[in-house]
C-alpha cells in the first residue's frame, strides 16, 4: 500500500499532463509536477528505508557492528536530514564524554533520519526538534523530543509493528507507518528497545542502544 499510493498518483499525475499539457493552466501544471516530485521523493524515503533492511542479516535477525562514535554517527545523519529538510531546526544535547558504542552507522542514521523527520513533519509546529542523547552504566539512550500535537499512544504499537493504516483524509501514512516499523527492526537487530510517548508539549520518540555487543 505505502508503495502503490504513491505511483500511482504519479502516474495519474503525469498521464493528466501529457494528455491535456496544451489545455491546463500554467498554475494547474506546476501543482501536477509538484505532486510528482513529491510522491517520488517520498519514494526514495521508501526505499532507502527497505534497503536499509537488507542489511540485517536474515538468519540471525542481527547486524555487524563496529565501535562508532556516537557524536559522529549523528552529525551525519543530521547533515543527510538537512539536505532533504533544509528548514528543520534540531538542537542537540550529549554527555561532555565521548561515547562509543557497537553499531551499524548506517542504519542508526537512518533511525536517526526517520525520527526526526516523523517529528519535523507531523507534529505541525515550527518550534525546534531536541535531541538529546542519555549515558546509563549499560545503555546510550537517543530521545528525539517534538513540541506540537502529539500522538495517539494506542496506536503506537501498531505503528512500530507496521500493522497500523492511517485514515485517508491523514497523512500519517508518510514517513509515519514503514518508517516506523523499519526503525524498530534495526533498533531491535542492535539489542535495543525502541519506545514512545507524549509529554506536556508534545510527542517523544526514544531508542536505546546496548554499550557492549550482544
Amino acid at each position: 500500500h505505502d508503495l502503490r499510493t504513491p505511483l500511482t498518483s504519479i502516474y495519474g499525475s503525469s498521464s493528466t499532463l501529457i494528455s491535456k499539457y496544451d489545455a491546463l493552466p500554467k498554475e494547474q501544471q506546476l501543482k501536477l509536477l509538484g505532486e510528482i516530485q513529491e510522491d517520488s521523493e517520498w519514494l526514495i524515503r521508501m526505499v532507502e528505508n527497505l534497503l536499509s533492511v537488507t542489511r540485517i542479516q536474515d538468519d540471525t535477525g542481527t547486524v555487524k557492528k563496529e565501535d562508532e562514535v556516537v557524536e559522529e554517527v549523528v552529525s551525519e545523519a543530521i547533515i543527510r536530514l538537512k539536505r532533504r529538510l533544509p528548514d528543520i531546526e534540531i538542537h542537540v544535547s550529549a554527555p561532555e564524554d565521548v561515547l562509543i558504542i557497537p553499531m551499524d552507522p548506517l542504519l542508526i542514521e537512518q533511525v536517526l533520519m526517520n525520527l526526526m523527520e516523523n517529528a519535523f513533519i507531523h507534529s505541525e509546529s515550527d518550534r525546534p526538534i531536541d535531541l538529546r542523547i542519555t549515558e546509563n552504566p549499560d545503555t546510550v539512550t537517543f530521545h528525539i523530543i517534538d513540541y506540537g500535537k502529539g500522538i495517539d499512544e494506542q496506536t503506537i504499537p501498531l505503528i512500530l509493528k507496521g500493522e497500523y493504516t492511517a485514515p485517508r483524509t491523514s497523512d500519517t501514512h508518510r514517513g509515519m507507518g514503514i518508517g516506523l516499523s523499519i526503525c524498530n527492526t534495526i533498533v531491535q537487530a542492535h539489542g535495543g528497545k525502541i519506545a514512545a510517548h507524549n509529554h506536556a508539549d508534545g510527542a517523544e520518540f526514544l531508542f536505546t542502544l546496548p554499550k557492549g555487543d550482544t
